[in-house]
């Protein structure tokens, strides 16, 4: 597709000379129209007027030529036929005239007859001076036009010229309005708040590149120092050891690897298979699988049946890791308990944990990618510090939020609160889908480790 681009200036001043054209011209029309009507009007009024006195002039005896020459006057013509026949006064030659008609008290007739040559000339001077000075307005017009919308459209040069710095490499540059009211403030604003969100993303995906990158380094090196060691191994014992830190390191690194796919796939837009989903169920399943995994953790899932539309895989992958976030920092014997309610049009699940809890400065940051509260861990034995951020990314990809909340007074430990949109009632014919095995698929976090206090 291409777009066809002209010049704004010209486009906005020949479309306002022309919209002054018409109107010069409409204007030029209606004056013309209006003042030959009021012309003929007011000759037809003098007409009427002439016929009315040449009945009070018969009324006084005056006959003949004598009635011509007073009926007469510049542009009125006077014929009048007595009964005998005998006419007094001209009829005058060419078509353009108006006439009037009268019989008389005396049985003559008489006629009036008016010119409207000199109407016609008046007329065709006017027209000659609206025209003239309806051109001279319009080229007027257009050298004004010219001036004004190039001091109108002044700010969008200044938005080419800062777009092309930009685009040339300095950065940080902003229009800053000083108005954000009218039209052009406004756009000024809508561009600085692009440039802030287009240079903040391109600063975060930096970040989270780099990031990325040392992330992936540590099992990379690990997997080839275990290989090297593996390939200068000369016993059997050494070999089998070597091959399980090859495969424990290997899957580190695809964990990884699936976790910053999953992330572009948020970020591309996550396609969702809904459907009817419990929450408490989910929850439930949850719990029976995090029972298996750590059979010392106290973790319980209660509250009431809330059904809705989601896509249940996903939902139990943000279960997966928000439990297996309150594990790791609660320790393998810690408390977890996952709690599931309906309020007005919306479902709410709580997990919450007696660890060391979040501080405040932390509670937003930690949603962030790759971020763990406690960095001096050795990050073999912790998470990618990606569960938090796809998690948040699946809740809002349904329509809802996840949030991590204020310790409640004399408690201690994390809460997480997820909160989701009711759909639409359950039909006579759909069933809750159940949450099964899926639960424990999509993993982003070790479950391995009993050390408590990082979050990721």
């Amino acid at each position: 597709m291409s777009l066809r681009t002209v010049s704004l200036r010209r486009r906005v001043t020949v479309s306002s000379a022309a919209v002054l054209a018409v109107v010069v011209l409409g204007l030029v029309l209606l004056v013309d129209s209006q003042f030959e009507a009021q012309s003929r009007r007011d000759m037809d009024a003098v007409l009427q007027d002439k016929a009315r006195a040449a009945q009070q002039f018969v009324k006084q005896r005056v006959r003949g030529a004598e009635l011509v020459n007073r009926l007469e006057n510049r542009g009125v013509r006077v014929l009048v036929e007595l009964p005998s026949g005998l006419k007094f006064g001209q009829e005058p030659s060419g078509d353009v005239r108006r006439e009037v008609t009268r019989n008389l008290a005396d049985g003559s007739t008489v006629t009036l007859y008016a010119d409207t040559s000199v109407l016609s000339a008046a007329q065709s001077r006017l027209r000659s001076v609206l025209v003239t000075g309806g051109l001279a307005a319009i080229g007027g017009a257009v050298v004004a036009l010219v001036w004004v919308v190039r001091r109108a459209l002044a700010p969008l040069d200044a938005m080419t010229t800062l777009a092309r710095s930009i685009a040339a490499g300095r950065r940080g540059h902003r229009l800053n309005p000083s108005r954000v009211e009218n039209e052009l403030g406004r756009t000024a604003a809508a561009f600085d708040d692009m440039l802030d969100s287009l240079e903040g993303s391109e600063q975060r995906t930096k970040r989270f590149v780099a990031d990325a990158a040392h992330e992936l380094r540590t099992p990379i090196a690990g997997v080839q120092a275990v290989a090297e060691a593996l390939v200068q191994s000369s016993s059997a014992e050494e070999r089998e050891q070597f091959n399980l830190l090859l495969v424990r390191e290997a899957r580190r690194a695809g964990r990884l690897v699936d976790d910053l796919l999953q992330l572009a796939r948020i970020d591309a837009g996550l396609e969702l298979q809904v459907g009817a989903v419990d929450l408490l169920g989910l929850a439930e399943a949850e719990v029976a699988r995090s029972r298996l995994l750590a059979p010392d953790l106290d973790v319980e899932a209660e509250g009431e049946r809330v059904v809705v539309v989601a896509d249940a895989e996903r939902l139990a992958q943000v279960l997966v890791n928000l439990v297996d976030n309150a594990r790791q920092a609660t320790g393998r014997e810690g408390v977890v308990r996952l709690r599931v309610w309906r309020a007005g049009d919306r479902a709410w699940l709580t997990v919450s944990d007696n660890g060391p809890g979040v501080p405040l400065l932390e509670r937003e940051r930690i949603f962030d990618r790759l971020v763990r509260l406690d960095e001096s861990r050795d990050r073999r034995r912790g998470g990618s510090g990606l569960g938090l951020s796809i998690a948040r990314g699946v809740v809002r990809a349904h329509g809802g939020e996840l949030t991590c909340l204020a310790p409640q007074m004399g408690r201690p430990g994390a809460t997480f609160r997820v909160v989701l949109p009711i759909g639409p009632e359950e039909g006579p014919g759909e069933k809750p889908v159940e949450a099964d095995e899926k639960a424990s698929e999509g993993t982003t976090v070790e479950a391995e480790g009993p050390e408590g206090g990082e979050r990721d």
